[in-house]
């Protein structure tokens, strides 16, 4: 990247044409692709782009952490003057953790499972500060208050095992701080966090730096928090950086194609309801890459020059260079010319429209046992009164945080786990019923869509047999379901979902995450459900891919009038999805309406807290955050009142002393709040 790039501080990282590969065999299949990076003090430089485009290769290339398989073959890593590819592994360990350190995307493997946080801290403490004994635990428990660690005294005695997701990536940029750094690595950093953990982890992230005045290198997919978090950008694609700018050039007029068909695959406001623009095709294979421009195959504005020759870098305005043989400005809008389409049924007419699901003061409670005897001391009350319902064609979106019941509402629902108080009724009949044979036929009317596409899968089943499984498992109904288990009616079901007939013969490793998520679906929809049940289905696929489950998703829902009951913490997939939303905290709903009352006029505390913590990629959007203090209280022992009060700025005594009832605001928009008291006629 240019030198004006430096302009934050004294360059730290020059990075001049590295290329890294991987060995296959005898042959070096590139991954990295001749890169320059520049960073200065107190920056932040954000890689973006989609998975296997070569970011965390690059990353791990700077501190020589490469798989066996990696090999660096070629270029310049040059920090604090010195060229890291040439140093000897002896010198490299200092600089690992004592000049750069690097935040892992998924601190639970991250972490070593058998030594206590302190233990941890303190090797590396000894390592890169020579510390030990009292002076290592005090410097630990101050790295530990720093990242905003509670009681950090008592979690250096824990395992990673007994924290929580926010509290084990504290933890990992504690461990990372440790070495006093200069600059910092950040792979994914909050990528399976929930909002506002994320929110924390990224304002501490800032803070630190400042505070240091460290560098950063921040590695994600997410628009939103490089709009939060960056200086300048690099787009990669296919191990080449295709596009760099500084953040508010880049937001305002992205150049390259790709860059902008990122832009569009965003759900948002405008195209609510209609299609999201997608990127056909995925990135090339480390196998197959293309001679001219890698991006060719997958752009609608490609000419025989880019098949033939790579783009060389061509500046289009201050700081901004883009790598495109295209040279007429800006290509497309970034903005999907659809408009957003009709959302079904008004939520009106959908509130007086029969059920297809009603859960009734469902009640999931799981029994607490200690002693020889496993006698009960208490119960953990996963789900503690909710009550909602679903019509045909609707998508009602249950978000909040992890651990507040959401998923086990969905397996309740499917009677996966066994309820221990309330109804569930499903086309008016009552599930978990004594019929054992009337239990089966209803359960051919609802399915589930898992989070992990590849660990919901069977790895020893062709597609199709995973697809005929369920057919024959569910009967699919008379002399239609006893033909389904056919090879015509598996063909049709893939490409109903868009996967072509000769997908049947092969196995979930052989596809990408967003076709094995396809045939998820696919499996799903073979025994005809009428409710799906999806367990945030997106959350683990990069934005272009998720916009193409997204389209699958609504398309299926106007067809084949399906509803949906979406499970996620992602408010821009429910912006774009929903019909009506319901927000669960501590095993119960506090707010309940639709999408436009509670996201456009939250009414809970909790709610405005949850929308204040969305990190969002337009620049102009960005409001005040709502800190929440502490974590959600355990389900054993929720806080007496209203379970949010603890966490609350608004919370009264009449918040710490009775739960609050329903208070109706409109026909379909309904709170728990005693900053709403319920009008006279309430139930």
């Amino acid at each position: 990247m240019n030198a004006a790039a430096t302009s934050c501080g004294d360059e730290l990282l020059a990075v001049r044409q590295l290329r890294v590969a991987f060995a296959q065999g005898r042959a070096l299949l590139p991954a990295v692709d001749g890169i320059d990076l520049r960073l200065a003090a107190g920056e932040t430089l954000a890689l973006l782009g989609e998975s296997g485009c070569g970011k965390s290769a690059t990353a791990l290339a700077l501190l020589r952490l490469l798989p066996a398989a990696g090999r660096i073959v070629g270029g310049e890593v040059l920090f604090g003057g010195r060229d890291l590819l040439r140093l000897p592994e002896s010198e490299m360990r200092a600089v690992r953790g004592g000049g750069m350190a690097m935040i892992f995307q998924e601190p639970a493997t991250s972490l070593n499972p058998v030594l206590t946080v302190g233990r941890q801290m303190a090797d590396v403490l000894a390592r890169h500060r020579s510390l030990a004994g009292a002076a290592a635990q005090a410097t630990a428990l101050e790295l530990l208050a720093a990242v905003g660690i509670a009681d950090a005294r008592r979690r250096l005695g824990e395992y990673p095992f007994q924290l929580s997701g926010g509290m084990k990536q504290r933890v990992m940029i504690a461990m990372a701080l440790a070495g006093d750094p200069r600059l910092l690595v950040a792979d994914e950093p909050t990528t399976a966090l929930d909002v506002t953990i994320q929110a924390q982890i990224l304002e501490l992230l800032r803070r630190l730096q400042v505070e240091r005045a460290m560098g950063m290198l921040l590695i994600t997919h997410d628009l939103g928090v490089v709009a939060q978090m960056a200086t300048r950008i690099g787009v990669m694609y296919a191990g080449e950086i295709v596009e760099e700018a500084p953040r508010a050039s880049f937001f305002s007029a992205p150049r390259h194609p790709y860059t902008q068909k990122l832009f569009a695959a965003l759900p948002d406001l405008v195209r609510r309801g209609g299609q999201l623009q997608t990127i056909p095709g995925q990135v090339p294979s480390l196998s197959a890459m293309p001679a001219g421009c890698r991006f060719a195959a997958r752009c609608e504005h490609a000419w025989e020059r880019c098949r033939q020759q790579s783009p060389q870098w061509r500046q289009v305005a201050i700081d901004h260079r883009v790598r495109c043989h295209l040279e007429d400005g800006p290509l497309v809008s970034g903005r999907n010319a659809a408009g957003p389409a009709a959302s079904g049924v008004p939520l009106a007419a959908a509130a007086a429209a029969p059920a297809l699901l009603a859960v009734d003061d469902l009640r999931v409670h799981f029994a607490i046992r200690r002693g020889v005897l496993q006698r009960s001391v208490g119960h953990v009350r996963a789900v503690d009164g909710v009550s909602l319902a679903l019509a045909r064609g609707r998508t009602l979106a249950l978000v909040g945080e992890s651990g507040c019941g959401k998923t086990t509402v969905g397996k309740a629902i499917l009677q996966l786990l066994p309820a221990s108080g309330g109804s569930v009724r499903l086309l008016g009949e009552q599930l978990g019923g004594p019929s054992r044979r009337a239990q089966r036929a209803l359960r051919r009317h609802m399915q589930m869509i898992f989070q992990d596409p590849f660990a919901s899968l069977n790895p020893r089943l062709s597609v199709g047999e995973i697809i005929a499984e369920g057919m024959r498992a569910q009967g699919g109904g008379g002399r239609a379901g006893r033909r389904a288990t056919n090879e015509a009616a598996i063909v049709a079901v893939l490409q109903q979902v868009g996967l072509p007939a000769e997908a049947a013969v092969r196995y979930p490793h052989e596809f990408s995450g967003g076709q094995r998520q396809r045939i998820a679906i696919a499996r799903a929809l073979a025994v005809r459900p009428e409710l799906v049940i999806c367990d945030e289905p997106t959350s683990a696929l990069d934005v272009s891919v998720q916009a193409q489950i997204l389209n699958l998703l609504a398309t299926l829902q106007r067809e084949l009038g399906l509803a949906y009951l979406f499970i996620t913490h992602n408010f821009a997939v429910v912006d774009h999805l929903a019909h009506e939303v319901a927000v669960m905290y501590l095993g119960r709903i506090v707010e309940y309406g639709g999408v436009d009352e509670v996201l456009r006029s939250p009414q809970h505390p909790y709610t405005r807290a949850l929308l204040s913590a969305v990190p969002s990629p337009r620049l102009a959007a960005a409001s005040e955050l709502i800190r929440l203090p502490g974590e959600i209280p355990s389900p054993a022992a929720p806080p007496t009142g209203c379970h949010f009060h603890p966490r609350c700025r608004q919370a009264s005594e009449s918040c710490r002393q009775a739960y609050p009832p329903p208070s109706k605001l409109s026909p379909t928009h309904v709170v728990r709040c005693h900053l709403h008291p319920p009008a006279g006629d309430a139930d």
